[in-house]
């Protein structure tokens, strides 16, 4: 046997890739103590906290309206499964913390989906995990955007535009209770 066939088997990593945009970022560089385009190594038994606190968080947003810890993540595995997770749990009191389209309060928390947007005040963060074997530790990858990942917020309300082409919300009714037309007249 060669050393390559005696050689252990090498085990994938559970990666959290974090695309993070905020509309001022070039300016007040809010983003300037994250670590870009490096991989880092988080222990499994460790929860990864994003805030302003260096003290408390390794991953820091230099911004006086986040909260000292703004949000944590905790990797796990989920009960009889061989399947990992993340759980986000909001920990400000004073910024709700939107997962897609839940929002969390103080100290509430939810698994975190394989793909979302995660939004509080003006940040996106696309989350996107990549799933690994690892049991020991977890990676985060982190990238910046100067795209605003949430496109919808630019446009008006996503609303059905009836066959005419001419919204109603452009128009108010004013009022006026909806007309009955036959399709013949």
């Amino acid at each position: 046997m060669t050393s390559f066939e005696e050689a252990e088997t090498e085990e994938t990593v559970t990666c959290l890739h974090m695309t993070f945009y905020h509309p001022c970022q070039e300016h007040k560089m809010m983003f300037r103590c994250l670590n870009f385009c490096k991989r880092e190594q988080v222990r499994a038994d460790e929860t990864a906290k994003f805030g302003r606190d260096s003290n408390v968080c390794h991953y820091n947003l230099m911004d006086a309206r986040v909260s000292r810890i703004q949000f944590s993540l905790q990797f796990y595995r989920k009960l009889n499964s061989s399947e990992f997770c993340f759980e986000i749990k909001n920990m400000s009191k004073k910024t709700k913390l939107f997962v897609d389209q839940t929002e969390l309060g103080y100290l509430n928390k939810v698994d975190l989906p394989g793909k979302c947007i995660i939004c509080f005040g003006d940040y996106q963060v696309l989350a996107e995990i990549q799933e690994g074997e690892s049991v020991d530790y977890f990676e985060t990858h982190l990238h910046l955007t100067e795209v605003p990942i949430l496109q919808e917020r630019c446009l008006p309300s996503l609303q059905p535009v009836p066959e005419n082409g001419i919204s109603s919300s452009l128009f108010p009714s004013q009022g006026k209770s909806p007309i009955e037309i036959d399709e013949n007249e």
